[in-house]
């Protein structure tokens, strides 16, 4: 089993669904009762600073990361020539005990992050950022971890000839480093699968800018009327799925931080040379 080290391990933190503002009226939208857990958190101090100010956070190693919700990195993530691999099934979003997400453990507020990725053929991933770890109470009271995606914005990635997300969705809005089902990336100037991409994410007092392969192709700001607009407008909204809704109109909680983590769809991909400038 690898084993990871960390500066601290918090105890699970139950939030008061009452205390995290904004949104649809809670009692028409029915949100389950929640609550974010406080796993182990890595040491930023200990990671090389680049003199143009970049953290790196991928050493080569799996330092800092470990899997959404879990201690450990799941062993379909793999080091494979110098960059973060996921192993693929081939079976989608149908998650086992061998995969799911990764997270690097360590929350971050205003920042840019900036890495490269390719996908196989037919490849679909993501790249979540103001992440936080999330259970939900469920009708037989059982508390049952959320997917990551429900508390995080996601850029998109994708082999957008070859997945069926890049013709889904509305005006090319699932295709590559576009904020996933609201906003297209434009210019869609992706690299084929195969290739390397390189993907930036902007995030400093709510404003956000995703920029692909040297040019900025969306920008939206959070926590805003517009913000919630897109939610209403999505798969997110607070009638389709409110819990969801509730945690994305107020990404990253009561601190506005959150983790940076990488998708488990079920396809091969791999990442490299991820960096994050803090901006605070």
């Amino acid at each position: 089993m690898r084993k990871y080290f960390f500066n601290l391990l918090c105890v699970a933190v139950v939030l008061s669904i009452a205390a995290c503002g904004g949104g649809a009226n809670k009692q028409e939208s029915k949100v389950p009762e929640y609550r974010v857990i406080e796993n182990p958190i890595a040491d930023i101090n200990e990671f090389q600073v680049e003199p143009d100010g970049y953290i790196v956070i991928f050493d080569g190693t799996f330092k800092g990361w470990r899997g959404y919700g879990k201690d450990y990195v799941p062993q379909k993530w793999i080091i494979d020539d110098g960059a973060i691999k996921f192993n693929g099934s081939g079976a989608g979003e149908a998650q086992d005990g061998d995969g799911g997400d990764i997270i690097f453990a360590f929350p971050f507020k205003n920042f840019e992050l900036e890495l490269e990725w390719k996908v196989s053929k037919g490849g679909n991933s993501g790249i979540f950022y103001l992440a936080q770890e999330i259970e939900a109470k469920g009708a037989d009271g059982n508390w049952r971890l959320e997917p990551i995606y429900i508390s995080a914005p996601e850029a998109q990635v994708l082999d957008n000839e070859n997945h069926p997300d890049g013709k889904l969705g509305k005006d090319g809005n699932r295709q590559s480093t576009s904020l996933y089902d609201m906003i297209p990336a434009k210019p869609q100037n992706a690299n084929p699968f195969g290739e390397w991409n390189k993907t930036t994410i902007l995030v400093y007092r709510g404003t956000v800018v995703h920029g692909q392969n040297g040019e900025n192709v969306l920008e939206y700001h959070l926590w805003t009327q517009q913000w919630t607009d897109m939610l209403q407008d999505s798969k997110f909204s607070a009638e389709k799925w409110p819990l969801a809704f509730e945690l994305l109109n107020n990404c990253g909680g009561e601190n506005r931080q959150g983790y940076i983590g990488l998708q488990d769809h079920g396809d091969d991909v791999w990442f490299r040379n991820i960096r994050v400038k803090v901006l605070d």
